[in-house]
């Protein structure tokens, strides 16, 4: 038994040696084990947290490019209302302008239609005197048996065309 003794007993040097040994290897571990590792996850996390960070910057950035876009959408769908509405009404003043156009070449046509028509009847009436002076004369000249002279004849055509 005395054999193993020396393993089982306590030896205070060996003791202090064996915490010495765990300092050391912690501070050891500590320095070259640790601190790179707790460096590499700071590192990460800060990458982490930038990349979030990033994130957020560009959903904002995306937001204020869809508000804009919106934006230039609403312009354009107002300034497309403008021209549509301008268009409207400068096809309403060229209709108005085209049918004033018509209604004016309309009473042309119809005043120069009845001037026609007044110097038609004119002639007619010039026409139609001359036939019924001569008729008179014919009728008067067999009744009469005679000739009558023109200023007589006129006087007669006269009377007859006023009583008509």
């Amino acid at each position: 038994m005395d054999n193993y003794l020396p393993f089982v007993s306590l030896d205070v040097w060996t003791m202090i040696f064996t915490w010495i040994n765990l300092v050391i290897l912690f501070l050891l571990l500590k320095k070259f084990l640790f601190k790179p590792v707790n460096k590499v996850l700071d590192e990460r996390a800060a990458e982490i947290e930038n990349e979030y960070t990033a994130a957020e910057k560009a959903h904002a950035e995306a937001d204020n490019i869809r508000a804009e876009y919106e934006s230039k959408i609403e312009s354009a769908k107002t300034e497309a209302d403008t021209i549509i509405k301008s268009a409207v009404t400068a096809a309403n003043e060229r209709s108005d302008a085209i049918v004033g156009e018509a209604n004016t070449e309309a009473r042309r046509i119809i005043e120069k239609s009845q001037k026609q028509l007044e110097q038609d009847k004119k002639n007619a009436m010039h026409e139609m005197r001359g036939e019924i002076a001569s008729i008179a004369h014919d009728a008067a000249e067999k009744i009469l048996k005679r000739e009558i002279d023109e200023q007589t004849d006129n006087e007669i055509i006269s009377e007859i065309i006023d009583k008509l």
